[in-house]
């Protein structure tokens, strides 16, 4: 039988479950992926699952987005962070070593394997011929336990490149017209693969520019083929035995098909406030910038940064323009020193930031309220710079460069031809001495794990009443991010390791009175509209609801990993069908949840206002979804049995009791 290369990948890894669009499969990572932001309530959610060690071959810990230090909060973390993984079994990278995609790809990163990360960024690993996605910190505790990972099968869509790219066109436009294609919300339930004549002209650091930022259509992930290209990566990052080749079928056939002829890209730019915006660069009116940012977990490789300096070199930036760098990690940081690109961008003008995520998730270069931020950053919700009254354009190095040297966003076709010097192996050499190592297991077991007052463990919903009788307790529109329910910035960010004080942020750029509101009412219902909770996979954009007393949702449509996450931790998605507008306070209730879950309805009844009007939401779940909210979210179902490992009980596991007095239960 011909296949696709993303059901190859689903296939050597499946567990159970069939390999047909929409139905439940489950599958056993190679490697998991856990960054600080969200990587606490993983570990503390993994504790309550009462293992001895973790059960995947590979677990790494980085710590990325929270290292200001403003006060003692962030370094608890990551206090707790290290001891955690000394204790379980996970390699740990400390803060300043790098964004975690970035170091993943140079040092962890192999064709053919499998990566869960607690973060939806993860995709960037599919760069080089791995099936790599993000989710929620609890489904990735659970799969790090030995548990697999459960989800809806996606269907694939074929991207034949053909041509090469024009000079002063990057892979940022390519995926960037990808989003003028499918905007944040076609690529829902689907995996993007690429093939065709036109992959072999992009480097590895390009794809990954592609598979990072193809999670902003809404996509599972991206894949592309591991081929020669693949090689010379993993050979200049000294591990050339990993190399394997693989690809589709040549006759594989795909649920969708399209082709992108790399020669016809122009330069793009994703305008405020969505990355899906996206018009051409030289169609923008006149906008001058006071602020430009290059690097995130896209464009903070060498050839990014090495684009941005030779365009600058001899010149200076704008008197007006403060100009941002960011290398994506200390590998990177030493190339761009030793080969004369750093010298070039600091000479320019250019600040030069420590690699870590910094900007990107609004801790520092916070732009001016209304004053236009350019950005080669994957994300330009509102709020998501750290101001909450942003204008934030997103682009390419190249233009990103142009646009500094002219103080306004410019098109920067016609430029002379760039000259970048590939590092060599030896320039990229670097040993990680910082990244620790697994700890045998007499020392492991040794290890106290560190708790400080900034890390309580997440609420738990409790079981799902059958009756429900609650108000509305706010409505909102569309494409509502995970930012928005826990925001981005230096000070929300510090206490997501306590749901209690995060929730406090819940809605704070729509409706700050939503928390106080809630815990007044006892809870209640969320109203949204299309798309609901895009963007980053923090859970703690489900779980501040249930702290909150939110046991229902209801929304036109959800973004994948909130959907999940809600479904996670035992509260219901239900789906908006007809168009009857919902007030703020009004009455509404549920009869028989139970028995649409466990009967496999397709509605649900509810009865609305004062004269108790009847509406019916839609229910679209699957039978293993159904199961989780039944048995009152995933790890009560776990804690129950209502799950077994996917492969025998680790020899080592110690069957520790779980102290339920130490987890608050909201009903």
């Amino acid at each position: 039988m011909s296949d696709t290369l993303t059901y190859k990948l689903l296939r050597t890894h499946l567990v159970s479950g069939d390999l047909a669009p929409g139905s439940d499969i489950v599958v056993s990572p190679d490697q998991i992926l856990i960054e600080d932001a969200t990587g606490t309530m993983t570990a503390m959610q993994f504790e309550m699952l009462g293992v001895d060690r973790i059960d995947v071959p590979l677990a790494v810990m980085y710590v990325d987005h929270n290292v200001l230090q403003i006060d003692d909060k962030n370094m608890q973390d990551h206090h707790y962070l290290r001891t955690f993984c000394e204790r379980y079994g996970l390699h740990y990278s400390p803060a300043g070593h790098g964004i975690s995609h970035y170091i993943h790809l140079e040092r962890f990163v192999r064709p053919g394997h499998l990566l869960l990360g607690a973060d939806s960024h993860t995709s960037m690993a599919g760069a080089v011929g791995m099936f790599a996605l993000g989710a929620g910190g609890l489904e990735v505790a659970v799969a790090m336990a030995g548990y697999g990972f459960e989800f809806p099968c996606p269907r694939v869509i074929g991207v034949e490149l053909t041509g090469r790219l024009r000079d002063a066109v990057e892979p940022k436009d390519v995926v960037l017209e990808l989003l003028r294609r499918y905007d944040v919300r076609g690529g829902r339930g689907s995996v993007f693969e690429f093939f065709g004549p036109g992959v072999s002209t992009l480097t590895t650091s390009g794809r990954a520019t592609i598979a990072n930022m193809i999670v902003e259509t809404g996509a599972t992930t991206a894949v592309f083929p591991s081929d020669e290209e693949t090689a010379a990566w993993l050979t200049t990052q000294g591990r050339p035995q990993e190399f394997v080749p693989l690809a589709a079928d040549p006759d594989a056939e795909y649920d969708e098909n399209i082709t992108i002829d790399l020669a016809s890209v122009v330069p793009l730019i994703a305008i405020p406030h969505s990355p899906g915006n996206v018009i051409p660069v030289a169609e923008l009116p006149d906008t001058p910038v006071v602020q430009v940012c290059v690097g995130s977990s896209v464009n903070s490789a060498y050839e990014d940064l090495a684009t941005v300096a030779a365009a600058l070199k001899g010149k200076a930036v704008h008197p007006r323009v403060q100009l941002t760098v960011t290398p994506g990690s200390r590998q990177i940081l030493k190339i761009v020193i030793e080969s004369g690109v750093y010298q070039d961008l600091m000479e320019s003008g250019a600040r030069m930031l420590e690699p870590i995520c910094g900007p990107c998730v609004g801790i520092g270069q916070a732009p001016l309220q209304g004053r236009p931020s350019l950005r080669t950053f994957n994300r330009n919700f509102p709020g998501r710079s750290g101001t909450a009254e942003d204008t934030v354009f997103l682009c390419s190095p190249s233009t990103a460069a142009a646009s500094a040297l002219a103080g306004r966003i410019v098109d920067p076709s016609g430029r002379p031809p760039l000259q970048l010097l590939p590092p060599s192996a030896a320039d990229v050499a670097m040993h990680d001495i910082h990244i620790t190592d697994v700890l045998p297991d007499a020392e492991r077991r040794a290890v106290e794990v560190f708790t400080g007052p900034n890390l309580v463990p997440p609420p738990l919903a409790g079981p799902l009443p059958d009756q429900l009788e609650t108000r509305i307790l706010v409505t909102v529109g569309d494409d509502i991010s995970t930012g928005d329910m826990a925001p981005d910035g230096a000070v929300a960010m510090s206490v997501w390791s306590n749901i209690a004080e995060c929730a406090k942020y819940m809605f704070a750029r729509i409706d700050p009175d939503f928390p106080t509101r809630a815990l007044d009412w006892g809870g209640g219902v969320i109203v949204a509209g299309e798309n609901y909770g895009q963007g980053s996979s923090r859970e703690h954009a489900a779980l501040a609801p249930v702290h909150l007393g939110v046991r229902v949702i209801a929304a036109r449509s959800y973004a994948r990993i909130h959907r999940r996450n809600l479904i996670a931790v035992g509260v219901v998605p239900l789906l908006r069908v007809d168009d009857r507008d919902f007030e703020q306070g009004t009455s509404i209730g549920f009869a028989d949840l139970h028995s649409a879950l466990r009967e496999e309805q397709t509605t649900v009844i509810a009865h609305v206002g004062p004269e108790r009007d009847v509406v019916i939401f839609g229910l679209d779940l699957t039978a293993g979804e159904r199961k989780v909210l039944l048995d009152g979210g995933l790890l009560a179902q776990i804690r129950s049995g209502g799950r077994h490992p996917v492969r025998p009980a680790a020899p080592n596991h110690d069957g520790r009791a779980f102290d339920e007095s130490s987890v608050a239960v909201t009903t």
